[in-house]
């Protein structure tokens, strides 16, 4: 065997841990061996370091899955899994439709996908927006040897965006033959098809000095609407029931089929001044005209006061609750010795990647004129209209103040102008016959990579021994062409009502005034990643416990990304999808790294070995308000005995902000947010909130009462070029116990506390907080929170009013929690399908003590408490607890496996708000959850596998919310939503 071969070998075991000393998250334990049958251990690198070791250890915890957990969990894309990992809280998935973007992400601790750094063969990846994520749906799982998680900050090795942790994937490579693989799945409701098609093929080359890889896939994922299951079927809405008590009713959106209208028709203007138009609305049967405004009837002729939730129309049916996916992947890998001590590798990958989101019809709203003598009206509605166009412009009598006190006289001022024949209406029309809003997402990703690494042998007897090289250049680049339909041009809509060949009043717009209004549009994403790097490592110096191992190198980066939308999004003229500004920008990094591990003592009582370690990372950005900054890294492992080893770990991390935090241009977002002015608020009605409320915008008569129509909130989201980097402190300390009386059990506990601060989010943590500081913590209308909240001249927040959430550096995030892994093997003697057999058993388990979010810094004592919450202001669940359990039997050829996930407990954020308690809300806590999955493996022959199992094996049905939800009145990234789940599949290699 060449030297770059046994290299190679020691390759594959980067990152490995074994049972007996990291205790893997899943599967058994792993050993590799040398051709000679010789265990090659001398020289392996653990994610989180550089530096090659005697041992499987690692300072830091390391979460391993293995091939075979893929497999037994039936994962065709990798998220699949490990968002089920209690590491992990889901990102954007399968069922991410609104909010979702088509791609599919990791969040390690909560942090952030943005702050989890994702590697593939220890190198970084390609991401695939202005956001430098990555999409993991281009990592094909089929050719995934095994992942590793650590998390807590990296950087020292990584570089930025390791604050949360790091997901390595490595690749299985040096294969040899042909592999085919296939999967199908589907539920036992007979939907949401999932089928997967993987082919591998590998040999060697030039006598064995080179071998190359070649690897394709083909995944194909059916839609799933929301009205194909009960309890996503309607929009559910948190309110009373007949006898008072808070319920889940259903619900939906105040913009509705026939239209909704309001304005200055409403209460929210005293009559007493429009006598006129008071008699036009009696006499139009709409008498007590409520702040969401009227009705038209079918034919458009008559009109009934809005009745809430009654008549809100039901959005739910219309949204993907699975989204489609179809994906083509090609890639390869190779390597060649140019010499004993050279070797030349190289990684190329294309991925394809199709995913259509799909929303309920376009919902216009704001304000638009209308011709009061409008044909489509009956004469009573035209008399409304008529009496509000006479009355427009400033009016005296008696009027009410900001308390609601009558005073006479008193002035009051509308809008336009008096008697001109239009008038200004608030409507809320669902533009059904415009059709469903689709975005299809096309992404086209490439990725090569070349490098050369070798065996530079010792530089001298003493020093400088086992010394090797690793340098490699990368290029990484995605292209995702967006394209829309069933968006309308609200300029078009406008010039359609005015020359009267619109018709909004009922279901009555034909199909020629629909074209006249819709409009397509077209978005295309840039990215690109270069990454150029070389390292050096070895043994420096030999000490009496053993060589001092080091690392050092540099790496240069280069980030760049671009936004180009289409015009019409561009330009603000569109309703529909978000309107957007183009996003464009970049930069470039030199670092300078290295780490160095020490052994301290070896072989004595109670100090079977002793290392420190320590790193460091000098990044030079070339961006002004972050330059250059320092990462760093420190620990110590003790090994007491084979029995026992502590080990504790320092690490400083940074995050340079991104392209779209830096340079995003200004689009709207509509997340789910609760305005403290509305009827939709729980807590404490204070005097001091009405009169923020007022000073905000809010009409008197109306705060409190209904100007919040819907559960999501417009804003206004957009970059900040005078960011600066984030900074985080991450503490672990911990112990690995592998007791020799108990063989094959290995138990591991770790603590671990990080802390980011000069955490880069939106204005106040997001549009839900900047709410909640305004009006119920400072309640000062000159706060910059404040100023960011504009209103309407009812007091709703809505077209062309907005949020200004925009990007800084806002406030810190900081949690604790304990993680444990405990694996245990035994053999047993008997089997079903052999003599003998073997019980795996391992449990994962994470408890978070705190997670505390201060969305302002300058307020520290504002703090966000989300352990074991959901909700708008804390986003996806949190549990305290959570664990993932496995026991597999193996019998021969046959692997039966069952595990098990339990999902603690979680309790509403609304309750973390003051004078709010669980009795005024429907759903204050969702119970704890708990799945099981079976599947099992056969080995028909040496060369062919077959498998197959049931996820979710007792069908359980996902816990509902309602205004807290994230999408489908649950949280479809942590609970399943597809009930039972079965999937088949076989493998063949030649």
């Amino acid at each position: 065997m060449s030297d770059n071969r046994l290299i190679k070998r020691r390759a594959l075991l980067m990152g490995t841990a074994t049972a007996a000393l990291i205790a893997s998250s899943f599967g058994s334990s792993v050993m590799a061996q040398s051709d000679e049958g010789v265990d090659e251990i001398e020289q392996i690198v653990v994610t989180g370091s550089r530096i090659a070791r005697r041992d499987l250890t690692s300072s830091s915890p390391v979460a391993v899955v293995d091939a075979e957990q893929y497999r037994l969990s039936g994962t065709v894309n990798v998220e699949q899994l490990l968002n089920t990992l209690p590491q992990v809280i889901p990102g954007t998935t399968a069922f991410s439709n609104n909010p979702g973007n088509g791609a599919a992400t990791l969040d390690l601790r909560g942090l952030g996908a943005e702050r989890t750094l994702i590697l593939v063969n220890n190198r970084r990846y390609m991401f695939f927006d202005a956001n430098q994520i990555t999409d993991v749906n281009t990592i094909p799982a089929a050719l995934v040897e095994r992942t590793e998680v650590v998390t807590g900050g990296a950087s020292a090795v990584y570089g930025s965006d390791a604050i949360g942790g790091v997901v390595n994937f490595i690749l299985k490579d040096d294969f040899e033959g042909i592999e085919i693989g296939t999967q199908y799945d589907i539920t036992t409701r007979g939907d949401a098809d999932r089928a997967n098609i993987d082919l591998t093929m590998g040999g060697n080359f030039a006598d064995g000095r080179g071998n190359a890889v070649l690897y394709m896939n083909y995944f194909d994922r059916d839609a799933v609407m929301q009205d194909a299951r009960d309890f996503s079927f309607n929009a559910l809405l948190d309110d009373f029931d007949e006898n008072g008590n808070p319920a889940l009713v259903p619900g939906g959106s105040a913009s509705v089929l026939n239209g909704r209208f309001s304005g200055p028709l409403d209460n929210d203007v005293n009559r007493a001044l429009r006598p006129g138009l008071t008699t036009a609305l009696d006499n139009a049967g709409l008498t007590g005209l409520g702040g969401l405004g009227f009705l038209p009837g079918a034919d458009g002729q008559t009109a009934t006061n809005f009745r809430n939730p009654e008549d809100l129309f039901n959005y739910a049916p219309d949204n993907f609750l699975q989204i489609p996916q179809e994906r083509w992947m090609i890639g390869t890998m190779a390597t060649y010795d140019i010499t004993d001590q050279m070797e030349f590798y190289a990684e190329g990958s294309f991925a394809n990647n199709r995913v259509i989101t799909e929303l309920a019809p376009t919902p216009i709203t704001g304000n638009f004129l209308f011709n009061v003598d409008s044909p489509f009206l009956s004469p009573a509605m035209q008399e409304v209209l008529r009496q509000a166009d006479l009355t427009e412009g400033t009016i005296t009598g008696t009027v009410r103040d900001d308390n609601g006190n009558l005073v006479n006289p008193g002035t009051l001022t509308l809008a336009d102008t008096a008697g001109d024949g239009q008038t200004s209406l608030s409507i809320g029309r669902r533009l059904e016959e415009v059709g469903p809003r689709q975005n299809s997402d096309e992404r086209n990703s490439w990725r090569v990579v070349t490098g050369i690494r070798g065996d530079l042998g010792d530089f001298s007897d003493t020093m400088f021994k086992n010394m090797r090289y690793d340098a490699y250049y990368m290029f990484a680049r995605t292209l995702n062409t967006q394209r829309q339909a069933g968006n309308v041009s609200r300029s078009a809509f406008q010039a359609a009502l005015l020359d009267n060949s619109l018709n909004i009043f009922g279901p009555n717009i034909t199909e020629d005034a629909a074209d006249s209004i819709r409009i397509a549009a077209t978005n295309v994403e840039e990215s690109q990643l270069q990454v150029a790097s070389g390292a050096i490592s070895g043994d420096i110096i030999e000490l009496p416990a053993g060589p001092v191992g080091g690392a050092f190198g540099f790496e240069w980066r280069s980030t760049s990304a671009r936004f180009s939308p289409d015009t019409a999004l561009s330009s603000g003229d569109v309703v529909g999808f978000n309107a957007g500004n183009p996003t464009a920008g970049g930069y470039d990094v030199w670092e300078l790294f290295g780490e160095v591990r020490v052994p301290i003592v070896a072989d004595l009582p109670f100090a079977k070995n002793v290392e420190v370690n320590g790193a460091f990372r000098y990044s030079d950005y070339d961006l002004e308000n972050v330059g250059g900054v320092w990462t760093y890294a420190g620990g110590v492992d003790w090994s007491v005995s084979d029995d026992l080893m502590f080990r504790g770990q320092f690490q400083r991390a940074v995050r340079a902000p991104n392209v779209q935090e830096l340079f995003g241009g200004q689009a709207q977002g509509f997340p789910g947010a609760i305005d403290p002015c509305s009827d939709q608020f729980t807590g404490e009605q204070t005097q001091a909130l009405r009169d923020t409320c007022i000073a905000s915008g809010v009409p008197a008569a109306n705060v409190f009462g209904a100007i919040q129509p819907n559960t999501q909130i417009q804003g206004l989201f957009g970059g900040n070029p005078d960011l600066e980097e984030e900074t985080s402190d991450t503490f672990t300390i911990g112990a690995v116990i592998t007791p020799q009386a108990i063989p094959g059990l290995s138990v591991t506990i770790d603590y671990y506390n990080i802390e980011v601060d000069d955490a880069i989010s939106v204005l106040g943590g997001s549009l839900n907080n900047v709410l909640d500081l305004c009006f119920n913590e400072i309640q000062d209308i000159n706060s910059p929170f404040c100023q960011a909240v504009n209103r309407n001249p009812g007091g709703d927040i809505g077209e062309p009013n907005f949020v200004e959430v925009l990007n800084a550096n806002i406030g810190k995030f900081e949690t604790d929690g304990i993680d444990l892994q405990i694996n245990y093997s035994m053999d047993l003697d008997f089997g079903l399908l052999s003599e003998s057999s073997s019980l795996d058993f391992f449990v994962l388990g994470t408890w978070v003590n705190n997670f505390d979010i201060t969305p302002v810094a300058a307020i520290p004592e504002r703090i966000d408490e989300c352990a074991g919450t959901f909700g708008n202001t804390c986003g996806e669940p949190l549990p305290e607890f959570k664990t993932n359990s496995r026991v597999t039997w193996r019998t021969g050829p046959l692997n039966l496996s069952l595990r098990w996930r339990w999902i603690d407990s979680v309790k509403d954020d609304q309750l973390l708000n003051e004078g709010t308690v669980a009795a005024n809300l429907a759903v204050p806590k969702i119970g704890s959850q708990n799945y099981f999955d079976l599947s099992a493996t056969f080995d028909v022959l040496d060369n062919v596998q077959i498998f197959g199992g049931v996820d979710n094996l007792f069908d359980n049905k996902p816990p509902l919310v309602a205004d807290s939800s994230e999408q489908a009145n649950t949280f479809p990234g942590t609970y399943d939503v597809l009930g039972s789940r079965l999937f088949f599949g076989a493998t063949v290699r030649f």
